[in-house]
């Protein structure tokens, strides 16, 4: 089928992907959940008993709860079960494994699906991102804190540690709202309900290595994912005068292609384009709208060795209209300097 080129038509023609089924949604959270129930438990059982080889099964079980964290986004957008409160239960309950409050993580979700894309409305739910202006007028330790924030090392391994250890505890841009504090709190209590049975069965140090294991790997890997879904060559970014939803829906989101374990265990939000088109396409759909309109498939394509080129990506040159890196940004800058002087 053609791609209609009007924003409503393209809504209009995704609609019927929208409805999702319970058998499948069912299905779907079943083969997700019960393995990672398998595999937490045999790396508890191990290592308890001194076995240590027993991590190992962290990381099986890491990229399955990076698989139930995605039927948590799609609980989010009301995607996985026609039920309101269906989707508003089942997210909480795995918000407790992904050490994730469901509230008020869809709250500053939904910000981020409604400004992405836009420079002037840089707010919650985003990967911080500076223009190269920007970033040349702040102070030196500023640009330091930065730079610090956007090398890899930070961003997919200290960032993920502090942000679903430490920043989820506390509705962090929303602590004057009631609902915010209640889905904190509620979060809070659920992992103190699963922690404790653990510390009891496997004691301390098994505990705390598995545990954390299993939530920082999956979410350095979550965090990766999100990253590359709007850090990427060939991004569109633009003000709020020229900015449209439609356009940073199919230009500004990528179409992550991953070979197909990895796009079973992403649960094809390499699809991003896609989904942000359609936010209530439930992930299991989206391969279907990729058959149908093959011209998305094409559309803002990378490919695993592309997401890993663009951890180096890090400022938005508004005069090239394109991510750069931190090189780029200081050649552009020296480049530019002697071309205004001369004027």
């Amino acid at each position: 089928m053609s791609l209609p080129k009007d924003p409503r038509a393209l809504r209009d023609a995704l609609a019927p992907y929208q409805r999702p089924s319970h058998r499948r949604s069912l299905f779907e959270l079943v083969v997700t959940a019960v393995p990672l129930a398998l595999l937490w438990g045999l790396a508890l059982y191990t290592t308890s008993r001194g076995w240590w080889w027993g991590v190992v099964f962290t990381v099986p079980a890491a990229a399955f709860l990076v698989r139930l964290f995605m039927i948590q986004h799609d609980c989010g957008h009301a995607s996985f079960f026609r039920s309101s409160q269906a989707n508003a239960w089942t997210g909480r309950i795995i918000g407790v494994l992904t050490a994730t409050p469901y509230d008020y993580w869809r709250r500053s979700h939904a910000i981020h699906h409604a400004t992405s894309g836009n420079l002037d409305r840089r707010t919650l739910g985003a990967v911080e991102t500076l223009t190269v202006e920007e970033y040349r007028a702040r102070p030196w330790i500023q640009r330091v804190g930065y730079w610090l924030y956007r090398n890899p090392l930070v961003m997919f391994g200290l960032g993920p540690l502090y942000m679903f250890v430490l920043q989820h505890r506390a509705p962090i841009g929303m602590m004057r709202e009631r609902s915010a504090w209640l889905s904190v709190l509620g979060n809070n209590l659920g992992l103190a309900v699963l922690i404790v049975p653990q510390l009891l069965l496997a004691g301390v140090a098994a505990t705390v290595v598995v545990h954390l294991s299993i939530v920082v790997i999956a979410a350095s890997i979550g965090i990766w994912l999100f990253y590359v879904q709007h850090q990427f060559e060939g991004a569109w970014w633009s003000r709020n005068e020229g900015w449209s939803l439609h356009e940073a829906a199919l230009r500004g989101s990528s179409h992550l292609h991953l070979p197909p374990v990895l796009r079973w265990f992403s649960a094809n939000i390499g699809a991003h384009h896609v989904h942000h088109v359609g936010s209530k396409i439930p992930f299991y759909r989206l391969p279907q709208v990729l058959e149908d309109y093959p011209t998305l498939q094409g559309m803002s394509r990378i490919t695993l060795k592309d997401s890993l080129k663009a951890v180096r990506l890090s400022l938005w040159d508004e005069a090239s209209g394109r991510l750069v890196s931190f090189r780029e940004a200081r050649r552009a800058t020296r480049t530019r300097t002697p071309q205004l002087q001369g004027a």
